[in-house]
């Protein structure tokens, strides 16, 4: 676990540590700035991806040369309101701005950085880029659409109007390579999470914030979170759930396609 995620912000090393997510020495506060893009290119920012991405003798922490490509993305999660069917509720709504971070060796890396009173802040560092890869990838499905991640199953899909289409083959899954209807689609995560939404008996049992997967899928300790910035506004222990489920399914999806 250890390497696949630096946690930041709001987040301690007492919680992180006790979640098995960092070493003792991991865990830091990055510095705030007027935007995101400013955040994520800090120098104490650079100087804490030399580290990730020096991770497990990968590379030399001096030669790591990490450099921020592009602006930040809006990362958006599929909303607790669209599953409950509230009139007027988009799919998915945002939680976190992404920014793509890459080696010297190659090693990309996706910073997510969320508004605080002082300003914008990174509060995780996590391997791959797949948030801006699939907005990007969005763009060119179905351009001028919402990009959007179902996180219980790891899907990600681009929404423009009544169309839902699939990014990635856990989408293709669930919808089919030709997509869906918003309305079936809104009917079949209903179906799934419904009774497992905020204020629900599920999420009374403490089971990942009441909006896991089904019982058979991913374990409660390896769900994200569903409102990373809300949770960063909120509760340093839940945030750090939402590093482990990170580097948990990101381990999944490398698995899946290697």
């Amino acid at each position: 676990m250890n390497g696949r995620a630096i946690g930041a912000g709001l987040l301690t090393t007492a919680a992180l540590v006790a979640l098995g997510a960092l070493p003792a020495a991991a865990a830091e506060t990055l510095p705030s700035a007027p935007t995101p893009e400013q955040a994520a290119s800090a120098p104490q920012t650079l100087d804490t991806l030399s580290r990730f991405f020096a991770r497990d003798g990968a590379l030399a922490r001096s030669a790591a040369a990490p450099r921020v490509e592009g602006g930040s993305v809006p990362v958006r999660i599929l909303s607790p309101d669209f599953v409950a069917g509230k009139a007027g509720a988009p799919v998915a709504r945002v939680e976190f701005r992404a920014s793509r971070a890459v080696a010297s060796d190659g090693q990309k890396a996706s910073l997510w950085t969320v508004k605080q009173p002082g300003g914008w802040q990174v509060v995780n560092i996590a391997t791959g880029d797949d948030e801006i890869r699939y907005a990007e990838q969005g763009g060119r499905v179905l351009p001028g659409g919402l990009v959007f991640r179902e996180p219980q199953i790891d899907a990600w899909y681009v929404q423009k109007g009544a169309k839902v289409l699939p990014l990635d083959e856990d989408a293709v899954r669930a919808v089919g390579k030709n997509g869906t209807s918003l309305t079936a689609y809104r009917s079949r995560v209903a179906e799934a999470y419904g009774d497992k939404l905020p204020g629900s008996a599920y999420a009374k049992k403490g089971a990942a914030g009441g909006y896991a997967p089904q019982a058979d899928a991913i374990a409660p300790h390896e769900e994200p979170a569903v409102t990373v910035a809300s949770t960063a506004a909120g509760a340093g222990a839940v945030l750090a759930l939402a590093l482990i489920g990170t580097a948990a399914i990101r381990r999944r999806r490398a698995a899946r396609e290697s």
